[in-house]
Formats: structure tokens, C-alpha cells, sequence
């Protein structure tokens, strides 16, 4: 049995995925973080978070490194670690620096650092040759301008360093740009309390679909899971709306989708993580849009799990241990699962989900949650604001995304002006 350091947390399904791959692993972990509260807000009401099944739960400034560092060497001597690991991508860097720091397994923290800044990213990827969009990085907001017209508009503005598709947008002229720096600018803090970079990314738009292709790495070995499809939403913004997995593509553009993620993992070094790479595929090839060193969110996972077997949830906590990962395929009964999400379009307080037990009863339904009556509602503009999900299974082939997507057509919000 193992003992793992889990640094800070998403509160999405993620918090609950990991600690139950931990447990399900026959290991045990310690939590480590600066607001033991923010996790608890997130747990249905009579049931304990998945999180507090910890051995130990530990507070500590999980923002300030000049002070934890230190105070996890301590800890690491009072309680002994075998791997740390974190889901949540604000902290990706910090378990790296700490598995580095006590000689645990894990991938370079500068390899993390740099695929969890977009602009690094850019950089690092470019400088290797793979494909991407031409792109501007400003330093400050008053270099934008002059950047945006030597792309050219239509593009995409997007700040370096936060998640979930916050404040990412499509920008056609100067004046939507100058909105949006305008917006950014008022969000000099993220929703973990971390300073902001007010470094901007511009880039080209790109047309066509959108794919993700989900991977694990260890012992300098990329194994390719498969490729996921996203629908999107919410123009100017670009709200996930669904996944299916399998993506429903040709032979060859599944190839050279997942050649491209190859290429990406590799340039970035990343060696020793499950990650979840971001593609478009566009007339003129693959462009990788982002890679995430660490599983994919917006139930993906479980997507994946649903449909091979493969849990990349306990693969990241196999590599963060030093260990081969498990990516044996199973028969599972499913070509394919989807999930598709309730997306509010203005804001209020939530009255009801109409329809929600009829789908709840529903066939092939594999997961159906929903936000509950009292719960405040925001119109959304990124992947945080969702009324919920509906995922769905297929055993016969590829029509998965349209069964969630009809069962989703069958919900009704209301929502009363606040």
C-alpha cells in the first residue's frame, strides 16, 4: 500500500475520481490545502466529499512555494510520501516541484511549467516544429492592438494562465478586443487566490473540428487511449457542449491526430502523466490547440473508462507512483458513450429541471446529474457555469452523441430572475 500527497483538488468530478482510484488501488493519500471549505461547499448536502476519505487532511499556503516546499519536507518525514499528485491544473506545477524536491516519480516541473502556460506552450511547440495557429504573445494589454492586426481578424484571445475556457474568445474587430482585454483585466486574481499573469495570447482561428486525444506516458513511452470529439458553444466564448468517445473521424485523421499529440508530448518532455491534448483539424492538417498534463475533465475519463476499460484516473496515480499503468482493454458492452451539458443562458436562481427523472429512467443512460432547485445560476461564458450533464451509451456503434443530445432536448430550466 502506497501513501500519496493529493495537492489541492478540482471540485468537479475529478475530486471525486481521484480519491476513489487512490482507494480503489488498495493505497491511501493525505490532503494537502489552504481551504479545506471550498471543497466541502461542492459536496451534495448529507454526503461527505470524497476528499475527506483521506488519511490526513493537512492545511498549509499551497500558494506560497518559499513557504511549502519546506513545510512538505517536514511532512514528508513525519508521514512519508510515495507520489504526489493534484487534478487541478493551477497546481500541476506545485506537485511536480514537490515530487522533484522529495525524489518521488513524476515529470519534469519544468515540462509541467511550460504546457500549463498557453504562451510557453506556443513557444515550446513552434520551436519543435508542430503544428499550430500563428499566434502573438503580448506582454501587456497595450501590445495587443498593434499584434491583432498583424494576425488579423477574425482570431482567438486567450489568457496564459486560466482554465475552463475563462475569457477565452472569439474576437472579429477591434472593438470586441478591446472588450475583452477590458474583461481580463478585471480578473487580476484566479479562483484559487493566485496573481494572474497580464500576459495575453493571440491566435489565428481555426476552422474545423475539434478533437482531444488522451494519453499516458511513462518510461519515456506515449500510449495513445484514443480521441475524443467536443461540440462547442456560446459564440464569442467557447463553451463545451458535449464529448463522444470514440470521435467518429476517418481512419486517417485518428491517425494523424494522435500523431500530432505525439509530437506535442514529446516536444513539451512530459514523461510520467496522463494527458489530454487538444487538436483542430483544419483543411490544411492537425493544430494543436493546447496540451494538459494531467487527465481529461468534463467526464471525459469517465467517457473513456465507460467505453475501454482504461481508467486514466488510476493511471495517474500508477505513474505518479512510478509504476506501469494498467491500459489493458476490457470488453465493456459500449462502442461508444457521450455526455452532453445543461448550458444556462441567463442568469437567476434555479426553479426546477423539467424533465430530469424521465431521463434519469431513461435507456442507455449511464449518468444523469443536475443542479438543484435553490442552486444560483449564471449565464455561462466558459465551462463552469453548467446545470448539469447526460451521459449516455451505445453498444452498437457511434450513436452515443446523438442519444445524449436527444435526452438533453428533453430538459426544460426554469430559472426566476434574481
Amino acid at each position: 500500500m502506497a501513501h500519496l500527497l493529493v495537492v489541492e483538488s478540482w471540485v468537479g468530478s475529478m475530486s471525486r475520481l481521484l480519491p476513489r482510484a487512490i482507494l480503489e488501488g488498495g493505497h491511501t493519500f493525505t490532503f494537502l490545502t489552504r481551504d479545506l471549505h471550498h471543497y466541502l461547499r461542492s459536496a451534495p448536502e448529507g454526503t461527505a466529499h470524497p476528499l475527506l476519505a483521506a488519511r490526513n487532511t493537512v492545511g498549509a499556503d499551497t500558494n506560497d512555494e518559499s513557504s511549502l516546499l519546506p513545510f512538505v519536507d517536514r511532512l514528508h518525514r513525519a508521514l512519508g510520501f510515495h507520489g504526489v499528485v493534484t487534478s487541478c491544473d493551477y497546481y500541476l506545477p506545485t506537485a511536480a516541484r514537490i515530487a522533484g524536491r522529495l525524489g518521488l516519480p513524476g515529470p519534469a516541473p519544468e515540462s509541467v511549467a511550460d504546457a500549463c502556460r498557453k504562451d510557453a506552450t506556443r513557444r515550446v511547440l513552434h520551436g519543435a516544429g508542430v503544428p499550430g495557429p500563428r499566434f502573438a504573445v503580448c506582454a501587456d494589454h497595450a501590445a495587443v492592438p498593434r499584434a491583432a492586426r498583424e494576425l488579423g481578424f477574425p482570431l482567438v484571445v486567450k489568457p496564459v494562465d486560466l482554465c475552463a475556457g475563462m475569457y477565452v474568445r472569439r474576437v472579429d474587430d477591434e472593438r470586441a478586443l478591446a472588450d475583452v482585454c477590458r474583461a481580463v483585466a478585471e480578473f487580476p486574481v484566479n479562483a484559487r487566490g493566485q496573481l494572474r499573469s497580464p500576459v495575453l495570447l493571440l491566435e489565428e482561428l481555426l476552422d474545423g473540428p475539434e478533437v482531444s486525444v488522451e494519453t499516458v506516458t511513462y518510461g519515456g513511452t506515449t500510449h495513445v487511449v484514443g480521441v475524443t470529439d467536443k461540440s462547442t458553444g456560446g459564440a464569442p466564448a467557447f463553451i463545451e457542449t458535449g464529448h463522444m468517445f470514440p470521435a467518429s473521424l476517418a481512419p486517417g485523421e485518428t491517425k494523424a491526430a494522435e500523431d500530432t499529440a505525439l509530437r506535442a508530448v514529446r516536444a513539451l518532455g512530459l514523461d510520467s502523466v496522463v494527458a489530454h491534448t487538444e487538436i483542430k483539424l483544419t483543411a490544411a492538417g492537425p493544430r494543436v490547440v493546447e496540451v494538459n498534463p494531467r487527465p481529461a475533465g468534463n467526464r471525459i475519463t469517465e467517457l473513456v473508462r465507460h467505453v475501454t476499460g482504461v481508467d486514466l484516473a488510476a493511471a495517474s496515480v500508477d505513474v505518479a507512483l512510478g509504476r506501469a499503468p494498467d491500459l489493458r482493454r476490457r470488453a465493456t458492452g459500449l462502442r461508444s458513450a457521450a455526455v452532453a451539458f445543461l448550458v444556462p443562458d441567463r442568469s437567476g436562481t434555479l426553479e426546477a429541471v423539467v424533465g430530469a427523472e424521465n431521463v434519469r429512467s431513461a435507456p442507455d443512460v449511464l449518468e444523469a446529474a443536475f443542479a438543484s432547485p435553490g442552486d444560483a445560476v449564471r449565464a455561462a461564458d466558459s465551462n463552469n457555469e453548467y446545470l448539469g450533464h447526460v451521459m449516455a451509451g451505445d453498444a452498437d456503434g457511434l450513436g452515443a452523441r446523438a442519444r445524449a443530445e436527444a435526452l438533453l432536448s428533453g430538459l426544460h430550466t426554469k430559472v426566476a430572475a434574481r
